[in-house]
């Protein structure tokens, strides 16, 4: 992810743990956060996804995080920053699988990717 080094694919949980080879949501029902979406480069379908799914709760940090990367890759950066500063001060906080494989919290990847958006506003 540019905003982070990569998309959010899901949280580890008891039933999915990380996996660097899995692709696709993790922990989540398909579709629901986007993620197939957002690695095909359609932002637009992730969002319609996102917000379609009433599975994942508003305050999901991955659902919010992923909401996040969509908007600011489509240049909406006002919105991508108010998702991640919701995913920031969400109440629950969750270890997050990247796409790369990587491990992080949903709090430190929100700062990460609020951060970066930040830098690549002042810099255009």
């Amino acid at each position: 992810m540019m905003l982070l080094g990569a998309l959010i694919a899901g949280t580890i949980s008891v039933a999915a743990q990380a996996n660097p080879g899995a692709v696709g949501e993790i922990s989540y029902p398909k579709g629901s956060i986007g993620y197939e979406a957002l690695m095909r480069g359609d932002n637009e379908r992730a969002v319609a996804q996102i917000l379609a799914s009433e599975q994942v709760s508003k305050h999901d940090p991955a659902k919010l995080l992923n909401l996040g990367r969509a908007y600011a890759r489509m240049g909406q950066t006002e919105q991508a920053a108010g998702y991640f500063k919701a995913a920031m001060q969400a109440r629950e906080s969750v270890d997050l699988v990247l796409a790369d494989g990587r491990v992080m919290n949903s709090k430190v990847a929100a700062r990460k990717s609020f951060a970066n958006l930040q830098t690549r506003v002042a810099t255009r």
